[in-house]
Parts: C-alpha cells; structure tokens; sequence
C-alpha cells in the first residue's frame, strides 16, 4: 500500500518521534511504500516547554520525509490532506489534543475516500485540560479505525467513537547503538530515575522512599516547576548529599554513561499507559523496580529481572527498595535481565495497523 505516516520524526525528539520513525522503517521492510508528513513547527513553545528538536538523530533518521506542516498554518493542513489523496492509508500519530486542530484540517482536506486510522498514544493526556475531551471526540469520530497499546486505553476510546478500535501493544523503538553496555560489576548503592520529570511519573515519591545509605540520579527534562519542587523536597528531607540532579534532554549517546554505575531503574509512576522503560532499562543490563501502572507491570517479572510495587504509596516503594538491597539480591535481579526481542511485537503491530 501507499501509506503516509503523519507525526514527528527527527529532528524531533523523544518517545513519539522515535515511535514513527520506526513505524515508518517497519512498513517500508514490510513491501509498503511510505512517507512521514512531519513538522516545521509542531507546538507553540508554552505549551511544549521541553527542548523540541536536536541536532544529532538517535536513530536511523526515515528517508522520505516531508516537512510541511505547522501550527500557524491552517492553510497547510488542509493543502497536505489534499496532497495525500492518492495514498491508500493515512496513519495519524495522536500524542496530544493540542494536534487536533490541524488533524481536522488534514482530514478536511482529504476527504472521505482515504483510509484513517488515528494511532493514540495515549487517548487522553495524564494531566488534563477541559477541552482534551472534547478535542479527541471530534477527532477520533472523523477516523475509519482508532489504534491503541492497551486495554484500558481501547475503553477510554470507545467512550468516544463509534469508529472500530483495535488493540496493540507499544512495539520496542529504543534508541539504536548504545544498548548491552550493562553497569560495572558490584552493588553501587546508586538508582536511576530517567526520562521527563512530570507529577504522574512520581519522582517525589521515590525520593521519599530512598534507602538509608543509596543515592539517586535523577536524569532528564523537568517539566512545569518540578525542578524546583523536587530540589526543595530534596533539602526538606536532608538529601541534598545523596540525589543527583542532572535537568535537560539526555542524547542517546549519553544515555550507557548514566547507567554504568547504577543497581537498578526506578518508575514508581501514580498512573500511565504504554511505555517502554521497562525496556529500555533492561536493554541496558539493569533490574527495574516498577510499579503496576499502566503496562509497565507487563514488562517486569516480579523477583526475576526486576520488582513490582502497587502505584502511589511510598511504603511500599520504600519496603520494595529494601527488599531490593537485601544482600545478594542485586546481583540476583542483574542475572535475570535479558533485552527485549523487538521482532515478534513489530510483526503483529504493523498488521495491526494495516489490516481493515
């Protein structure tokens, strides 16, 4: 099929961008012939506080791609929904409500004689606007198919649509060239907190759980004050020696040097959806302390490579971190880690996708 996939793609970053990326690598390996309609300007920046774009890509970049559409361009949107016409498959990457607007454009200005199918990632943002809802309704009731990573997320989506809503689970999109470099030898008495820093992924949690004795690097980009939320929870609870604060985007290549002296990821996440942290760490050779929100629980075998803990309570996050630095244990968890075979998930997630 002629299939264009529209979302970020590099030089934007992070989970989405890597996300269509390989989507579109993937489809190609699969006899499609593809195209990402990406963008010169995706968000206005308060509404993306983050770094948005890098310079060095952390992956194979896609070789077609177009970089047309912009949030200030209404006339754009609709220009590329009648410039794919003649595809027989328009893939929507839903990251945010703030998309839909020029979604509709695109769907304005293709018609109803292309095929749609709006890939959320989450149906609904973890932190919540008043108009989200209403947002995605009107999107997600313009489609022909809406597809989802997981069960949940598929009822959440049905409230919304009547349009058929299919279920697969986030495929493995890590970054490429820095993985099987596990942590040195030995208990480091140091954990790893990784990725934006947002309330729902539950950082302070984790900082009021911290053993006696163990440090913690925090690595990655704080979102909406929680820099300074966390280093004012920091210096309340005497920590300021033991937690290492590193803000900012990490670039793939960075990322083994974070996890060389490390026992184990930390997500002790209050709510979530997909993700593949859970991967990530243990494509890096480390155990991963979780907890069950979303589908990170999917990806830890409790006692094997990694534990689970119920989201929320600092007790037993902090009973799970003992229980962790029990003597032997690290070593224990370390052994069981294996990386993740992305193969057999990119299979059914693609025919997933393509599929009527």
């Amino acid at each position: 099929m002629r299939i264009a996939v529209v979302g970020p793609t590099y030089p934007y970053k992070g989970g989405g961008a890597a996300h269509t990326t390989e989507l579109a690598h993937r489809l190609r390996a699969a006899g499609h012939d593809v195209v990402i309609e990406s963008w010169r300007a995706q968000y206005p920046s308060f509404l993306y506080p983050g770094q948005q774009t890098v310079d060095t890509p952390d992956g194979e970049p896609f070789p077609h791609v177009r970089r047309d559409l912009d949030w200030r361009r209404p006339d754009g949107w609709v220009r590329a929904g009648r410039r794919l016409r003649g595809v027989d498959l328009v893939v929507l990457a839903v990251l945010s409500p703030v998309q839909v607007p020029s979604y509709l454009g695109i769907l304005y200005g293709l018609g109803r004689r292309t095929r749609v199918v709006a890939l959320c990632h989450n149906v609904l943002p973890h932190e919540r606007k008043p108009y989200d809802t209403p947002l995605m309704k009107a999107l997600l009731r313009r489609v022909d198919a809406v597809l989802v990573h997981s069960g949940r997320q598929a009822a959440q989506a049905r409230e919304l649509t009547a349009a058929p809503v299919r279920v697969a689970e986030m495929a493995p999109h890590l970054p490429s060239g820095n993985a099987g470099r596990g942590p040195a030898e030995g208990v480091h008495d140091r954990l790893l907190f990784f990725g934006l820093v947002r309330p729902y992924k539950g950082l302070d949690l984790l900082v009021r759980a911290l053993p006696e004795g163990v440090s913690l690097r925090v690595a990655g980009e704080f979102w909406g004050g929680q820099e300074e939320a966390t280093r004012a929870l920091v210096a309340e609870l005497g920590l300021t020696g033991r937690v290492e604060l590193r803000p900012g985007y990490v670039p793939a290549a960075d990322v083994p040097e974070l996890f060389a002296d490390v026992d184990a990821l930390v997500l002790p996440y209050r709510s979530g959806t997909a993700s593949q942290q859970v991967w990530f760490g243990h494509e890096h050779g480390v155990p991963v302390i979780a907890s069950r929100a979303g589908t990170l629980g999917d990806h830890v075998t409790d006692g094997v490579d990694g534990l689970l803990v119920e989201p929320g309570s600092v007790e037993e996050l902090r009973a799970a971190l003992a229980a962790f630095y029990r003597p032997g244990e690290p070593e224990r968890l370390r052994a069981g880690v294996k990386a993740v075979d992305p193969e057999p998930y990119w299979t059914c997630y693609v025919e997933a996708l393509v599929s009527r």
